[in-house]
């Protein structure tokens, strides 16, 4: 399975490493899913995670970071094909489509136009529990 993973997610996941979003850092780490990304996700993996208003330690989001580098799918992305409100957001809609990610897990999905592969932290988890073919 291949997913494209928004930055809050793992913000989320650092915040409070028993919730949802938690849950699926570890089911990427144990390389259970494939993370694509391109430059910018990355970079805004970096820029996000080292915010002082975190005050994540660096020790801890080293490994995770380097994991992310070194273990995720690199992908050349073009353009969204249609409208994204927030910039922010733009990079990780068109890796996902240029991709054909299965998945786009965001604590935002009100921020992305309405497509089944656009889930929430808590549906996607729910999508792993039940195998991936019961959407």
């Amino acid at each position: 399975m291949r997913i494209v993973l928004d930055t809050n997610v793992l913000v989320s996941a650092l915040l409070n490493p028993n919730g949802v979003p938690a849950s699926i850092v570890n089911v990427i780490l144990d390389d259970t899913v494939t993370i694509l990304v391109d430059d910018r996700i990355l970079l805004e993996y970096r820029e996000v995670l080292r915010r002082p208003k975190f005050a994540f330690p660096r020790d801890a989001l080293h490994p995770l970071l380097e994991f992310f580098e070194h273990h995720s799918e690199y992908v050349s992305a073009g353009p969204a094909p249609v409208s994204i409100n927030d910039p922010g957001d733009v990079p990780f809609y068109e890796v996902a489509v240029a991709a054909d990610a299965d998945f786009l897990v965001t604590g935002n999905t009100r921020h992305f136009p309405e497509k089944h592969w656009i889930v929430s932290p808590g549906r996607f988890i729910e999508i792993i529990r039940r195998g991936f073919g019961s959407i």
